[in-house]
Formats: structure tokens, sequence, C-alpha cells
């Protein structure tokens, strides 16, 4: 799932005094064990050059990359790279590595390496890959310095931070390196590694300590990190209060108000960049008629809906969340029944009409994508319009959505470095076969308002937010591909001997388990 507005805004902690009807008993291993809660499964691709979905929150874990984005200066910070400069035209980078790092397998991080890495990623063109168009050419001037040459100027810094495709990793693990990832290894530099995995179970994921990472281990860490998948949120919780659990990445409103009073419990909610996304069929079915994709854009309460989560999420305006290029003002969507009748009318449809049939898929375990599902179902209900709605576990709600097997597919998604791009690159440019347009837009004039913005975002901002607004007419508006009910707030809840947990909106659900401290 690719499931982020002010990427500056502090970190809010509430930790509560009150009495509570249920108290956290610690986990007799809580110090050297930190347990994740997903809904989802967590893995679908180990290669870090193709991964491009959930698995996210285990790779930042175990892989690096060149820089990491830093939520309060809004800019690239360190990570691989210590040091970095460009030329004045924006078209040469030049990235200093970090002396003393290695892969999981043993062999020394150095410039070959990264070089190999990027080339791979950059031939295997899949995922994110397109993060390195720009990039003509890569040479290692010495073991800890890496020169990138540039077709056309990018922020390079920024997109060595990105989530996806920017992953450093040995490309000599193995002979056969696609078939070695596939079987739940690793070749990262990252402080973790895997210890292993168990596809479809409720214990998928566990990892262990890397001992060579190049941060150290003094004073206390987290040894171990697994992760569990629980789609049912009222045992998840339950977990956590028995302390067989470290961290709940979501909650409801109505966990996180008995979250924030338990005295044994911390919780942190902040803006993200993650918005849900009802994607409709352009392309086959009832919903290629653009006037029944307006009356369903029309029909969703808005409103209603981020009332009934309690602060759970925010409205958005346009696409791209508040915070990031690309963000359009004034665009916030509204309900109108009245149009939304007229046009299913036009279509031959609603009240009076023929009766329509609609499916619908969304993530099993999230009851907030649940919510807005029955919501819809309602309110189409009287519009004679039956609404069919099913929730399913990730990997095969995607592989349906890439049959094109629903009419509305309902997921999130956030950037893949802290830029509007993603959203349009990835979700409406025409893309054959479907990875995640699953829209199934193909719509030469929207592509050609897409192909120039990663360039224009560095020459000439002005143009590129033109750009992106008449993108976002074009989207919303004029093909109505979309409708974009809210942005996430993020709503966790973690063990009250956690300490140093914060959430960074470019890297969604990702908990940098290295950072954390525990205490009693």
């Amino acid at each position: 799932m690719r499931g982020r507005l002010v990427a500056v805004a502090a970190l809010v902690l509430f930790i509560a005094a009150c009495s509570a009807p249920a108290e956290v008993t610690q986990a007799p291993k809580a110090e050297s064990s930190f347990v994740i809660v997903q809904n989802l499964d967590v893995m679908t691709d180990w290669d870090p050059a193709t991964s491009y979905s959930n698995e996210i929150i285990a790779h930042q874990n175990v892989y690096e990359t060149l820089t990491v984005w830093n939520p309060v200066t809004t800019k690239a910070g360190p990570r691989l790279a210590t040091a970095w400069r460009s030329s004045g035209d924006g078209k040469v980078w030049t990235f200093t590595l970090r002396p003393g790092v290695t892969f999981h397998t043993g062999r020394p991080l150095d410039a070959a390496a990264v070089k190999a890495s990027i080339e791979r990623t950059m031939k295997l063109g899949e995922g994110a890959a397109y993060i390195w168009d720009a990039v003509s050419g890569i040479r290692a001037d010495d073991p800890l310095t890496v020169t990138f040459t540039l077709k056309y100027p990018v922020p390079l810094d920024l997109v060595a931070s990105a989530g996806y495709a920017a992953y450093i990793y040995d490309t000599q693990a193995a002979a056969d390196l696609g078939s070695w990832f596939k079987a739940g290894r690793d070749a990262g530099t990252g402080p973790y590694t895997i210890a292993s995995w168990a596809k479809g179970k409720e214990e998928e994921l566990t990892l262990t300590s890397y001992e060579d990472y190049w941060g150290g281990w003094e004073g206390p860490h987290y040894g171990t990190v697994k992760f569990r998948v629980v789609p049912d949120e009222d045992r998840a919780w339950r977990l956590l209060l028995r302390g067989e659990v470290s961290f709940l990445d979501r909650l409801s409103p109505r966990l996180y108000a008995k979250a924030e009073v338990n005295p044994g419990v911390r919780t942190s909610r902040r803006p993200s960049f993650q918005t849900a996304m009802l994607l409709f069929n352009t392309e086959s079915g009832p919903m290629a008629d653009v006037r029944v994709r307006r009356a369903v854009q029309k029909a969703v309460d808005y409103q209603g809906i981020v009332k009934a989560l309690k602060g759970a999420v925010a409205p958005i305006s346009g696409v791209i969340p508040e915070g990031l290029p690309g963000h359009v003002t004034d665009r916030v969507p509204r309900q109108d029944l009245e149009g939304a009748a007229q046009l299913l009318q036009r279509a031959g449809y609603g009240p009076g009409g023929q009766p329509l049939r609609l499916s619908l898929t969304y993530a099993e375990g999230d009851t907030d994508q649940e919510l807005l599902a029955t919501s819809l179902t309602e309110t189409l209900k009287e519009l004679n319009v039956t609404l069919e709605t099913r929730a399913m576990p990730w990997l095969e709600q995607w592989d349906l959505g890439k049959k094109r097997g629903q009419d509305i597919f309902l997921m999130y998604w956030w950037p893949d470095y802290a830029d509007g791009y993603s959203w349009f690159g990835n979700v409406f440019h025409s893309q054959s076969p479907t990875v995640f347009n699953l829209t199934y837009l193909n719509d030469p004039a929207t592509d050609k308002l897409l192909d120039p913005l990663p360039q224009l975002t560095v020459t000439d901002r002005s143009a590129a937010q033109r750009a992106f607004a008449r993108a976002t007419t074009r989207v919303l508006d004029q093909k109505a591909a979309v409708a974009l009910p809210w942005v996430v707030n993020y709503q966790r809840a973690f063990l009250g001997g956690i300490q140093g947990y914060d959430d960074n909106p470019a890297y969604p659900d990702v908990v940098f388990v290295y950072d954390l401290r525990p205490s009693a």
C-alpha cells in the first residue's frame, strides 16, 4: 500500500497520569525486543532496487540511503554520505561517503559499491527507479567520493533520500542477486539484518542487530525488531496493554482516546504526507463514463468523514498535501448530492433510472477506510446505486487492481521523496503494465503536463507550480479520475518505557528503531 500538511510540525506526546480501565504490563524482554504491529502484510518485494510498497517499514531499518530527509529543516541530511556539493548549474553532484561502513555481507561500502548499486537500480527500471532519470553517469573518484553527472538539474541530495529506489546495497552479494533477495536475504548497511521471514504468518518478520553497524551499539538499544500482522485492531490494542507488542502504527479515534488516558502508554499525533485516494476505473465498466465518475466524486461525504474520524484525518486541498511542492490551495472538495443525482440521470442511472452496481476494494483491518466505504455505500444507495465493498489483504487487493478487477480502488499514497511529483508521475501517468496507475488513465494530455515537472521543479519553480495546478485540474475535474477524502494524521501508541520516538512524514509508518532507547 502506498499508504503525508506542515512538515515541520512538532511531535506531540501525550503522557496521561489519570487512571484508566487497563494498565500496560511490561513484557519480560522489552529492553531487547521491539515489536511493531501492522494490519497488512509487511513484505511484498525483498529487492531494494524494485521494492515499492509496505516493506519500507522494514527496509528503512535494514538499508540506508546517501541522505535522509529532515522534517525540521525540510532539507536532506547526512546518512551514508557525510557531505555533498553541486556545480553552479546543478548538473554535477559530488558526495563524500562515511568511512568505516560495511555491508551485512562483510564487504566495505565504497564509491564503487554506490555506483554499482544505483546503476543496477537504474538498469532494472522498476518501482521508483524513475528518481534517477536525470543521471547520465556515475563516477567513483576515490574510495570515499562519488560524482553524478546529470542530463538536467534535479535536487539530487533530496532524490538520494527517497524512501524507495535510493537504497545502497552490495551488488556482489550473489551471482543471481534477484533470486538471492527473493529468498528473504538482505545486503544492506543498516543497523538491523534479517533473522527470519515467514510469509503469510502473523509473526512475519524478525530483524536482529548487525554487530558491525557503523553507528555502534553503546548504550541501550533494541537488539531485535519484530513485525506482527494483526488486522483486528482491538486485539492489537490488547496485545499492547499486555506488553506483548511495543508499537501500534495507527489507531481508530475510539482506541486513540483510550490510549491517551492510559498511564502505561504514550501517544503521538502528527500531520503526515499520506493521502487516501478513491481511484476510479476510467477504462472499463460503468465508471468509464466520466459522468458516473463525477457523480461518485460529488457523493463522497468529505466533511462528514473527517468529522467522524475525530482528528485521525484532515481535509486535503487538491492532490498533494500541504508542505510539499505542487500543493494547490482552495481545492477542498464538498459533497453535492443534487449534482451527483443529475450526473447519474444524464448517464441513464440515478433516481428513476436504471439500477447501477459498483464495486470497491479497500485494505483489510483499516477501520478508517471501512468507515469511508460504509458511508459511501449508504449515500449511493439513496441515488439508486449499489456499492459492493470488499476488504482485502493488500497483496490480493493490489493483484486484483492490476487486473482491472474493481470500479473503485481505495488506497493510501505518499511521496517517494519529499516532492509532489510522486502522486502524478506514478498514479496518473500512463503505465503499461499497470503498477500503481489503478485508474488506468491513459491520457497523452495529462502525460504532456507531467513529463517536464521533475526538471521544472528545479529550474523554474513558478512554472512548475502552474503545471501542478493544471495537472490537478486535469485529473480532478476534466478526467475525474479520483476523489481524495482526506490526508492522514498519524496516531500512534507505544509502550511508556520507549524513549526517543519521532515521526518523519517522508517515510510513512517507519519506526527507526535504532534511534529509540528502551528504559524502565
